[in-house]
């Protein structure tokens, strides 16, 4: 049984989540801020729901303080529509998004789908442009150095390199990570791509090529 975490300064909304959740037979732990979050059960979560506005330590720096204790996906709740402001979410380690007000059935879909993901097995080994991707333990290296990439980030590689030379939408692309008809918003795409380039820059590889006014693929 998968545990949740769900932290929410309006009690309202967290006691909707809890009662949502509890009722698709997930183990939910609540908090009305960060600073009331157990640090020593993090490492146990499956899933973390992280409200952007809290009182004191906010969700963004909240987000980047557990990123390196926890490789469970990371959504955020939130109000904030602007891209700038998902973006820099996103920048913080966290997988996914999902804006208020939200639908119960689009709500639960968008959690089994990142709890779905995480469920996947894999078992092959796979080189491509250098870099070996461990399917089992969801890592890629560039010689002896595991790269350092959210879940995410990680998914997007192994999709495109797997389909080496096919072009894939955003819109196909976030379909694949999270698999469900309601996709949110599938600009996140844009801001993930622009994190691995980044991360790869260092290796100086640069395996995933932008086909302007289509989408991404994999040289």
């Amino acid at each position: 049984m998968e545990k949740i975490l769900a932290v929410d300064d309006d009690k309202d909304i967290l006691e909707l989540i809890n009662n949502t959740l509890t009722s698709q037979g997930y183990r939910v732990d609540t908090a009305l801020a960060v600073e009331n979050v157990d640090m020593d059960k993090i490492g146990g979560y499956d899933l973390i729901l992280l409200d952007v506005m809290l009182p004191g330590t906010d969700g963004f720096a909240f987000c980047k303080k557990i990123r390196s204790l926890t490789d469970c996906p990371i959504v955020f709740l939130t109000a904030k529509t602007e891209e700038t402001d998902i973006i820099s979410g996103l920048g913080y380690g966290a997988d996914d998004y999902i804006c208020k007000p939200f639908g119960i059935r689009s709500f639960i879909a968008r959690i089994a789908a990142h709890l779905r993901r995480e469920n996947r097995e894999r078992h092959i080994v796979l080189v491509s442009k250098g870099l070996r991707f461990d399917l089992s333990e969801k890592i890629i290296a560039c010689g002896e150095e595991n790269i350092d990439l959210t879940k995410s980030e990680y998914e997007i590689c192994e999709y495109l390199a797997k389909n080496k030379g096919q072009v894939f939408t955003m819109e196909q692309i976030y379909d694949y990570l999270y698999g469900f008809e309601d996709r949110g918003t599938p600009t996140a795409i844009r801001e993930h791509i622009k994190n691995i380039r980044a991360k790869f820059k260092k290796y100086e590889l640069t395996p995933i090529e932008t086909v302007w006014g289509i989408g991404y693929k994999w040289k």
